[in-house]
């Protein structure tokens, strides 16, 4: 039984990756501010002349190498979520050009923050393993004692202001993101969650988004 929830597992973890980035573009050409790792994201592609996905990529790829010393286990989620999502939101920045007026500004922004909620209930339903950026913070987590909460919020705290000093966007869809990912995200576990009685989950999350699984997807504590 376990083996023929494979391809749909997969099936999850393909469309999670690729709506994710396509979600974090939306909230770039809404131009109302972005969620926590992509405003580093924008000012290092500021900075540095590279595209924002190629600067996804690069970074995640960079955070994944920090797991040697705290050791963390990648597994085929974490591999996908460095490769897919940058060029996903790459691709969708080529194809969907800057909004102009409030409504569909503001249009764009609610999309982005509504199908980044989904994509990432796809995402960790799916089990394959924590993306990077997350598993940077789990590792943390165990090497200092420290809580969940405080060492996610140490890190976001340190890549908005670094990402605002380089020239990344914060505004009111940073605030937006923030109050309601959570829930979004709850929902989508129900929705998304793949059945399996015997394995409890690591916590998982994609991009900036975090969620503490324990046991099956449909029960989250989602941090306060």
């Amino acid at each position: 039984m376990r083996g023929r929830r494979i391809p749909r597992r997969l099936l999850q973890l393909a469309g999670g990756l690729v709506l994710y980035g396509a979600s974090s573009a939306l909230l770039v050409r809404s131009g109302l501010g972005l969620e926590p790792w992509n405003v580093l994201h924008q000012g290092l592609s500021r900075l540095t002349g590279l595209s924002i996905g190629v600067v996804v990529t690069v970074l995640g790829a960079a955070v994944l190498l920090l797991w040697i010393p705290l050791r963390q286990k990648p597994g085929l989620g974490t591999v996908a979520n460095v490769l897919v999502i940058g060029a996903a939101m790459d691709g969708t920045l080529f194809l969907v050009p800057d909004a102009h007026g409030p409504l569909a500004r503001t249009a764009l922004m609610v999309a982005g923050i509504v199908l980044n909620g989904l994509a990432t209930g796809l995402y960790i339903a799916a089990r394959f393993g924590p993306g990077p950026r997350d598993g940077l913070m789990t590792g943390l987590h165990r090497l200092t004692g420290r809580s969940v909460r405080l060492i996610r919020t140490l890190i976001e705290v340190g890549v908005v202001a670094t990402g605002f000093l380089l020239g990344g966007s914060l505004g009111v869809g940073t605030l937006l993101y923030a109050l309601t990912i959570g829930p979004l995200v709850q929902l989508s576990l129900r929705l998304f969650a793949v059945p399996d009685a015997t394995r409890s989950a690591a916590p998982e999350t994609a991009g900036g988004s975090t969620v503490v699984a324990s046991g099956s997807p449909e029960r989250v504590i989602l941090p306060r």
